[in-house]
């Protein structure tokens, strides 16, 4: 659902601006890639960490000597059987933090058997809305062209019976016979559409202004559920969060994570989970919050649930980390989509998910639509919670083991 960083639907354009920005946005590949991005790589000595050179200034970046990790192949990966990770992200409590973790490189992009599903929707998302959903700005061209580098040798070294370099500057995948050139240009595809096909992720780059905030100039946002690329082109991180109303953003967030930003090194990576509630089946959209291209989209908008087979636990795995040649920051925002009733015969979940949900304050049930499917989902939770407890999976033998 809503990414943390990149959060949930403002207002969009009435159709007729909306269509104008949309066409003006098409790309002309073979004038956009030879433009200068804002954002400089200084040609001087290399820095050894975002705020290793204090004279550094913002909206400029010195090229950093670390190189991404090989990764290990996945042990015994199949794109028939290797199943997605359980992430239940949930506990007996809540609390608005950034809940960040540190990532080992071999983790940052994950892919499982649900692969050709999420392609095959991708691919039909590129023919209905190709140019609503991937973008990117002039300034953000060297970072993009360094993401689909770091992408290439990461994918071929992890997945190698998926992706295969079968010649120099050309991929191949494996499973649906494309093939990719990353070596042309001007580029025989949009970059970031290309990235987009070869992960189960939504991808959103955000660039370093002159004024130390970061902005949202690239992104392949195709399964995003609840936000829409086109709201958010532009923004800095704060504005993303406060379009969407993010709870508490101001109070406990901004400082923070603005902080956090500016001092993120090329050599540390993150990630972070969260979870929502929808009431409609849809991984790509959710249309009960309204029409894709609608003015009006919100959980205003939204019916009330009527049966508990219509909800679904959505849940997010989004990784964080800065590009080491551009100083771009990169996210991965891989959605996790199954019924809730799956969830609640899994042991443990109905008793924690429901007292993370009790947790919300009034804001935060606001914000995640808790009034559409609470009186459908919290009797539900409570009965399925008593059953597990009378076959011995009470609270008292609960190993807190978070995400999982």
């Amino acid at each position: 659902m809503i990414i943390f960083w990149i959060a949930l639907l403002s207002g969009s354009l009435l159709f007729g601006v909306y269509h104008l920005m949309v066409s003006k946005r098409r790309y002309n590949w073979s004038k956009k890639w030879q433009r200068a991005s804002s954002i400089t790589a200084m040609d001087e000595k290399p820095a050894f960490g975002v705020t290793a050179d204090p004279q550094r200034k913002w909206g400029t970046w010195i090229p950093h000597p670390f190189v991404t990790p090989v990764p290990a192949p996945y042990p015994n990966w199949s794109v028939a059987h290797t199943k997605p990770l359980p992430y239940r992200p949930f506990k007996h409590n809540y609390f608005v933090t950034m809940g960040i973790r540190s990532m080992s490189w071999d983790d940052w992009i994950e892919l499982d058997n649900e692969w050709p599903e999420f392609h095959a929707r991708k691919m039909n998302r590129i023919q209905e809305r190709a140019d609503k959903l991937n973008h990117t700005e002039p300034c953000a061209v060297p970072a993009v062209e360094e993401l689909v580098d770091e992408l290439s040798r990461y994918l071929t070294c992890r997945y190698p019976s998926l992706f295969k370099f079968t010649s120099p500057g050309i991929m191949s995948n494996l499973y649906t016979g494309e093939v990719f050139d990353l070596r042309s240009r001007p580029w025989k595809e949009d970059p970031m559409t290309m990235c987009g096909k070869w992960l189960q992720d939504d991808l959103a780059v955000m660039i370093e202004g002159e004024d130390g905030q970061y902005y949202l100039k690239a992104g392949s946002i195709m399964l995003s559920g609840f936000w829409r690329l086109t709201d958010k082109l532009n923004m800095s991180l704060a504005e993303i969060h406060t379009s969407g109303d993010v709870p508490h953003f101001n109070a406990k967030l901004k400082t923070g994570m603005e902080r956090f930003f500016q001092k993120l090194g090329p050599e540390r990576a993150v990630n972070r989970n969260n979870y929502f509630i929808q009431t409609d089946n849809d991984l790509a959209w959710s249309h009960a919050i309204g029409h894709e291209d609608s003015d009006t989209i919100g959980w205003y908008t939204a019916e009330d649930a009527v049966g508990v087979d219509q909800l679904k636990f959505r849940s997010e795995r989004q990784s964080l980390r800065r590009l080491p040649k551009t100083g771009a920051i990169i996210f991965t925002i891989r959605t996790y989509f199954l019924p809730i009733t799956q969830i609640a015969q899994e042991p443990y979940c109905s008793a924690r998910l429901l007292d993370g949900i009790r947790h919300w304050d009034k804001d935060v049930s606001s914000y995640k639509g808790l009034q559409k499917y609470g009186p459908v989902l919290v009797p539900y939770l409570e009965a399925m919670a008593k059953k597990d407890e009378e076959r011995g999976n009470g609270r008292d033998s609960e190993k807190e083991n978070y995400p999982w």
